[in-house]
């Protein structure tokens, strides 16, 4: 948003008969500008920083101020008494368009206190050496001020390129090198500042952007040259959304969710590399999200990246190594700040930006002094409740973009008589504004270029409490399985134990309250909430939630009561003639968000009306169930594409429960559907089976975690809603592999291939056939053909052979 210039920019000393100004009202006879140029040297006056000068000239020098409390010291150069004459290096004067800041009038202060000051100061500065310097007062400006040793054909050439102003104009940076070899041919001393130096460069690198991307892809985001960017397709819209990105340098992408904002980003990643030479990505997102960026990343572009954790030591010579990418989270950046900034990354991207809402935490200021040519942040809220929120995450891209906070919020705040914020005017504006470096799409604006489905997976880390359940059940299952083992059979009290040491494991999953009924460990629920604030920002949005277990619905009920989230729990002990009126009011009360219901409450719902998003809080052992969920809402009459969100745990049964889904998805349409001819599994391939199952348990064993130290003295980041990752694109509709090293996936296998075979209806499964003359029990699958039993053994055998 241009910034309108200060009302006066003539000699600012304050008589003392002028009253003392509060910062929180303004006097109805000052304008905004005013008024805060006022507050600054009201302010800068009473400080008792401690003044250095650095120079050899005692007014018109270059000096140092420091402040005693904070240990904050600012480079102050004075030249004049007029406002954009001097310059300071904290953040207020590169950001208020003033000219001024409280550094500059405490130094102007001092200086006027001295004998000769204030004549000298009214007199200006005429140094016989000329300055290209940044003018700060409105709207930057690169300015000359010639010498008084300047030639007169320095002073004719400048004509050429500055106006009367001594301004140069934006055409004209292009051509500045011409003039700077003017002056240096005549031999005169022209003095250029790195920040006058550095805006121009800034503006002609963007022009530079534009020129090349649009050569290379002269068709935009339908060009063939971005098909092979990316090992999956882009949908046009993310396309443009990735050369918006490369266009801009720096971009805030506020897609709504589900729209793949982080496919985006890491195309143009790709291209800042590609076109732009960029070596170095940082990206910075939530703990619990770390991994789900390292696979998105392996997967859409082939690239390995780095997480960063463990202790000092560790995190030092992992910033070292030369990657392309390195992942780290919020907190990490606080106290690796110094690290990064070795590292100089070249790109950062900044997942759920809206972390740094509040300007004020130690995360939002730390990720603000991170230099990087190019970023990328990724919001599905850039704005939540407050406009500063905005301006904060604004910031990092572009903090000259909105201009002063001071005066975005007086243009477009509205206050009653007591100077409460009652609403806001002219957001339009800020939009336009914003245009350059924001693009924001909704699912509406889209919805032709969707699939009809798209399946998300976030991965969740358990917390200490639920580990020790689930490793603690785990070991029973690995004993269990190591018997089977040896002797092939399974005694009916085995069978039994394995199916609760697995039940319990699923259920440490969501919660430790699924176990004891008590405590409540566990981070699915608070991250579902997280999750509905983003998607409820949309006012007709609501949701459907799965889980196997009520009492997981118990937790997330507690958790409804101070949002103000009408819903519905359905569940198998709702009696059949209250069902109905529970599906009507989901159905027509726009209060009602929610729908949660377990799997014996959700057969024969229809809910495609209501709802175009499905929560699942964990993944069922049988994919039908799974899809039978889904059914709920992608059916016949659904009108709007359908977001799918699976939770799952990290690094527990869970995560190697996504292999078994994507395997049992494949042996239901492949092998069961329809089959006539049967097989027995046994003899060689059985044992080829069982051996790959013990070679990728050894192999799949868990990697020790990393020890970091602690964050608990760190200022926490504001809670916000973080999204699944989302996964677009023809592969979105598959489930991921689960992780190679998930060292739950093999023994899961056994695990269900005994409960599916030896649990049948009545007793004796029709899967299962006794050897009339050894009496062993053997497992059968009825198969279409022998083919297919070869198509399945080497799925097998792939599935469970540890990948170098």
């Amino acid at each position: 948003m241009p910034a309108r210039k200060p009302a006066s920019r003539n000699t600012h000393s304050r008589t003392p008969a002028e009253p003392r100004l509060s910062r929180l009202r303004r006097p109805g006879d000052l304008g905004i500008d005013e008024w805060q140029i006022k507050l600054r040297r009201q302010f800068g006056l009473e400080q008792a920083f401690v003044l250095e000068n650095l120079g050899s000239e005692p007014v018109f020098s270059e000096f140092a101020v420091t402040n005693p409390a904070s240990k904050g010291r600012y480079r102050v150069v004075i030249r004049g008494a007029s406002l954009g004459e001097n310059f300071c290096s904290c953040p207020d004067f590169a950001t208020n368009d003033l000219g001024t800041c409280k550094h500059i009038e405490f130094t102007l202060g001092r200086l006027q206190a001295k004998r000769g000051g204030m004549t000298a100061l009214k007199r200006g500065f005429r140094p016989p050496f000329s300055e290209l310097f940044l003018d700060y007062a409105g709207q930057r400006r690169v300015r000359l001020r010639l010498g008084t040793d300047a030639p007169e054909k320095l002073a004719t050439q400048a004509k050429k390129f500055f106006d009367v102003d001594q301004v140069l104009s934006p055409a004209n940076y292009p051509r500045l090198d011409t003039f700077l070899a003017s002056a240096a041919k005549l031999g005169h001393d022209l003095r250029i500042y790195d920040d006058a130096l550095a805006y121009i460069a800034e503006c002609r690198d963007a022009d530079a952007r534009r020129a090349v991307l649009a050569k290379a892809y002269p068709k935009g985001a339908g060009d063939p040259g971005l098909k092979g960017l990316l090992q999956v397709p882009l949908y046009p819209y993310q396309a443009e959304g990735a050369l918006f990105a490369a266009r801009s340098g720096r971009a805030l992408i506020g897609d709504e969710m589900g729209l793949g904002k982080t496919i985006q980003a890491i195309a143009a990643a790709e291209l800042f590399a590609r076109h732009f030479g960029a070596e170095r990505v940082l990206v910075i997102c939530p703990t619990s999200l770390k991994h789900q960026w390292k696979r998105e990343i392996a997967k859409f572009s082939g690239r390995e990246a780095t997480i960063i954790g463990g202790l000092r030591a560790t995190r030092q010579t992992l910033y070292q190594a030369a990657d392309f990418c390195k992942i780290t989270n919020y907190e990490a950046i606080v106290r690796d700040l110094d690290l990064i900034q070795a590292w100089a990354p070249d790109l950062v991207i900044v997942d759920e930006a809206q972390r740094i809402k509040n300007w004020n935490t130690q995360a939002a200021r730390a990720l603000k002094r991170i230099k990087s040519p190019y970023a990328v942040m990724l919001t599905g809220t850039p704005l939540e409740n407050r406009l500063e929120e905005l301006i904060s995450i604004v910031q990092f891209i572009d903090q000259h973009r909105l201009g002063p906070t001071w005066r975005l919020l007086d243009e477009h705040q509205q206050r009653d008589e007591f100077g409460k914020v009652i609403g806001y005017v002219g957001l339009d504006r800020i939009g336009a504004t914003l245009a350059p470096i924001l693009l924001r799409r909704r699912k509406a604006e889209v919805l032709e270029q969707l699939p009809e489905r798209v399946d998300n997976t976030l991965f969740v880390p358990m917390t200490e409490q639920q580990r020790v359940h689930h490793d603690e059940n785990g070991d029973n299952v690995a004993r269990i399985v190591n018997r089977w083992r040896r002797s092939g059979y399974l005694s009916e009290a085995d069978q039994r134990r394995l199916h609760i040491s697995l039940q319990n494991m699923r259920m440490s999953c969501n919660s430790t309250y699924l176990l004891d009924q008590e405590s409540d460990f566990g981070h699915k629920a608070d991250e579902l909430m997280l999750l509905l604030e983003d998607l409820f920002e949309q006012p007709d949005a609501k949701a459907v939630v799965f889980s196997q277990w009520k009492r997981t619905h118990e937790l997330i009920v507690r958790r409804l009561a101070s949002r103000g989230w009408g819903h519905v729990l359905f569940h198998g002990e709702v009696p059949g003639d209250k069902r109905g009126a529970l599906i009507d009011r989901f159905h027509e009360d726009p209060d009602c968000r929610l729908f949660l219901s377990t799997d014996a409450g959700g057969v024969g719902l229809n809910l495609q009306h209501a709802a175009a998003t499905v929560v699942n809080m964990d993944l069922p052992w049988n994919p039908a169930v799974l899809e039978q969920r889904i059914g709920r809402v992608h059916r016949l009459g659904q009108r709007r594409g359908v977001q799918v969100v699976n939770f799952v745990a990290q690094a527990s049964i869970e995560e190697g429960m996504l292999s078994v889904l994507a395997f049992k998805q494949s042996l239901f349409a492949g092998v069961l559907d329809g089959g006539s001819s049967e097989v027995f599994m046994h003899g060689s391939r059985l044992s080829r089976f069982m051996e790959s199952v013990e070679k990728a348990t050894q192999a799949g064993a868990a990697a020790p975690v990393q020890e970091e130290e602690p964050e608990a003295t760190l200022q926490p980041a504001p809670e916000t809603p973080i999204p699944t990752a989302q996964t677009t694109g023809p592969e979105a509709a598959t489930v991921p592999p689960a992780s190679p090293a998930s060292p739950w996936a093999p023994l899961l296998e056994v695990g269900l291939h005994l409960l599916g075979g030896l649990s049948g209806a009545g007793g004796q499964s029709p899967l299962v056939e006794t050897d009339p003359q050894t009496g062993r029990a053997y497992l059968k699958i009825p198969v279409p053909e022998a083919a297919t039993v070869e198509r399945l053994a080497d799925a097998l055998r792939d599935l469970l052979t540890p990948k170098p």
